[in-house]
């Protein structure tokens, strides 16, 4: 069984490898720089030491204690005057005690070690033979000092600085990488959230006020819009998958429902045609004739339920749209009257296109049921086309238009604003429109409600090139 990973910030493993680096590096230069320090200040010593005893042996001063102790306040250095065949002491710069610490331990066996120690402080020792008119021997004690001690009294510049350094950068190493492990800890917020499905245009806020410069185009700048494009593009990918699904199972609905409501309607239209060959009366009866219309209507529907429940298999072929608005005012014309809604047909277009008649005619014919609908009681319905590199065949009516909520989601199956509606009309048209490779458009134009079928330039037949001689209006009361 593999062990869980271990939870560390990202912070902690920026800032102690960092911040250990600097403080390793600066410890190193300090002690580098004391070392170094030191052995300049030792070589300095000897040099000095060298230096006296050279003067010494130069002088031809008699060596007398002002001329001792001026030398010692200049070199701190101590002087005494010996005698090497008795080992007696003569005049001297040492203290009282120190001398009888010298005489004690003996000239002789100091300057054979090269040092000796006197009250606590060691000291080199070497003798000189003065060039005086009466030369004299004089023991010359140099204090020695470790090289430890010299490095840390030379140390402490360094280390000051390196403290003063320390104390700005490893505040302003904390602050970027702070910087830095926030900004990478909203992306991974960011991206935790994407992971459980919300994909939401919610964005990656870098507590960047709107007055402030825009970010920097850093690697974590483009990391940031990268994880944002990719939640737009999983978004849009789950609305598709569920849209196609759903649209799927709306197919198979619409397509049960519409074979056994196609049977229902073709046998109504069969027994009104039975009726109408058996009664004589019937033929002068206006009322059957309505009746076929309206079933004529109903079975438009069922159609349009069938294109969308599959594609559909009709070939496409040429057709005007004169001719099919002619068709469509046909079919509504009961309608209309019944509901005191005005229909006006804007004809002659003079456009001819190739399309799936049937197909086209039930997305048509829906548009303007769902218009007479809306419109209401004295409301009107305008049908009409423009063919201006898309063809757009438009229905507009006076009607308050679909509610504000529903604006976004209009076109998506089971979506309706009526009380009795199920949502399928629009569906079907834009399923319709898809199949012919356009679209639908909706929209309020003037208080007015315009839903508009676009198709592209190449559904166009050649023969439709030209304008219309004149236009006329065809109004159903």
């Amino acid at each position: 069984m593999p062990l869980p990973p271990r939870r560390s910030s990202l912070r902690r493993q920026l800032v102690l490898p960092v911040v250990g680096l600097l403080l390793a590096g600066v410890l190193a230069n300090v002690a580098f720089a004391s070392w170094l320090a030191a052995r300049r200040a030792a070589d300095v010593a000897r040099h000095h030491e060298q230096q006296v005893v050279e003067t010494l042996a130069a002088s031809r001063v008699t060596l007398t204690l002002p001329v001792l102790e001026t030398l010692a306040r200049l070199t701190d250095s101590r002087f005494v005057v010996w005698n090497p065949v008795d080992g007696s002491l003569g005049t001297t710069t040492l203290e009282s005690g120190e001398r009888d610490e010298l005489s004690a331990a003996g000239v002789a066996v100091a300057l054979e070690r090269g040092t000796t120690t006197l009250g606590g402080q060691a000291f080199r020792v070497a003798t000189v033979r003065s060039g005086s008119v009466r030369p004299e021997t004089v023991v010359v004690l140099t204090p020695r000092r470790s090289l430890v001690s010299l490095a840390l009294e030379s140390a402490w510049p360094q280390l000051a600085v390196a403290a003063i350094t320390l104390a700005f950068l490893i505040p302003a190493t904390l602050a970027a990488t702070g910087r830095l492990s926030r900004r990478i800890g909203l992306v991974e917020r960011r991206v935790a959230v994407i992971a459980a499905g919300d994909f939401g245009a919610g964005g990656i806020d870098d507590g960047q006020d709107s007055d402030r410069p825009a970010p920097i185009d850093d690697e974590i700048g483009r990391l940031k819009r990268g994880v944002e494009r990719m939640s737009g593009q999983l978004g849009q990918l789950r609305a598709r998958l569920l849209a196609g699904e759903r649209e799927r199972l709306l197919g198979q609905l619409a397509a049960g429902f519409a074979h056994e409501l196609r049977n229902a309607v073709t046998g109504a239209r069969l027994a009104i045609d039975l009726h109408r060959s058996r009664c004589s009366q019937s033929t002068a009866d206006g009322s059957l004739g309505v009746a076929i219309k309206q079933l004529a209507v109903v079975e438009e529907e069922v159609r349009g339920l069938l294109a969308l429940g599959k594609r559909t298999e009709s070939v496409p072929e040429p057709l005007t749209i004169d001719g099919l608005f002619t068709e469509v005012a046909d079919l509504v014309s009961p309608r209309c009257q019944h509901g005191g809604t005005t229909l006006d047909v804007e004809m002659p277009t003079g456009i001819a296109i190739v399309a799936r008649r049937d197909s086209l005619r039930a997305a048509l014919l829906n548009l303007v049921v769902n218009a007479i609908d809306a419109a209401g009681r004295g409301g009107t319905v305008r049908l009409e086309a423009r063919a201006a590199g898309e063809v757009r065949i438009s229905v507009d009516d006076t009607g308050p238009g679909p509610p504000d909520s529903l604006a976004a989601t209009l076109t998506e199956p089971f979506v309706t604003g009526k009380p009795e509606g199920i949502g399928l009309g629009l569906a079907i048209v834009t399923a319709v429109a898809e199949d012919h490779g356009g679209r639908l458009e909706w929209g309020r134009v003037n208080d007015h409600t315009r839903f508009t079928i676009v198709l592209p330039a190449g559904e166009v037949s050649p023969a439709a090139s030209g304008s219309p001689a004149h236009r006329s209006k065809a109004t159903t009361p």
